[in-house]
């Protein structure tokens, strides 16, 4: 994307939040990557996030969809942030790009939700979106349960599903949800203390057991080492990226 340019914000629902960014690299994309933001799913925390992440994917060829979602606070949590982040990925569809590579990457809660995109098309409520390819998980909440039994973000899993997690919330789990259909790659911290890498080690470890491909990747660093665009961490991300 050249630097004159701006994302292009489009609309997939009539709520504020109900948006996506769109950034365009200078050739034809070699895919599309829907970023997900994290911010342990509050509204707190927006896509602006996920800017300097689509910038940069962007600038190495990559359509990036920087997308919005309702959140704790403002009109979501579970079952409405998940039916926003399938919309979401659905509108690609409305943006004249090729679909046969589309890869979720999402960060802390944003990975969450990556990786429970690329799930979702088995359930009723979200059947014949987009299909997702593959998925990066940076830092990710992959295991509902064991993030509320860990108190992770003061309650934030309790405070996303309206409750603790039980066996009706299993369609929003990821770690309930294997084996996947797609590749996961698990980019993580080993000295995070927000989202421990043990989340990551978790679903990796179970998901292999499960017969699905799932790769851990870990780096050094804290929780944001993984969305700082001039790490070792992303440059690990972008050399995922570069194998699909």
């Amino acid at each position: 994307m050249r630097a004159d340019e701006r994302p292009v914000r489009t609309a997939y629902g009539e709520d504020p939040s109900q948006v996506g960014e769109l950034s365009l690299p200078e050739g034809d994309p070699r895919g599309v990557v829907v970023v997900i933001h994290g911010g342990f799913w509050r509204a707190a925390y927006d896509l602006s996030l996920g800017a300097p992440l689509a910038a940069a994917l962007a600038a190495e060829g990559w359509a990036a969809w920087n997308l919005e979602y309702r959140r704790v606070g403002g009109g979501g949590g579970a079952p409405e942030t998940l039916d926003d982040v399938a919309a979401g990925i659905d509108a690609l569809r409305g943006l004249d790009l090729p679909l046969d590579t589309v890869v979720t990457l999402g960060h802390s809660a944003g990975g969450h939700l990556a990786a429970w995109a690329a799930s979702r098309t088995r359930h009723e409520r979200w059947a014949g979106g987009v299909e997702v390819t593959a998925v990066v998980s940076q830092a990710g909440v992959l295991d509902l349960v064991a993030g509320h039994e860990a108190g992770l973000g003061d309650g934030a899993v309790a405070a996303f599903l309206g409750h603790p997690p039980g066996a009706e919330d299993a369609a929003y789990d990821p770690a309930r949800q294997l084996p996947l259909d797609v590749p996961l790659w698990c980019v993580h911290g080993r000295d995070d203390d927000i989202v421990p890498i043990s989340q990551s080690e978790g679903y990796v470890a179970a998901a292999t057991a499960a017969g699905a491909r799932a790769e851990l990747v870990a780096v050094d660093g804290d929780h944001f080492t993984v969305v700082d665009t001039g790490s070792a961490a992303w440059a690990r991300t972008l050399a995922v990226l570069d194998t699909l």
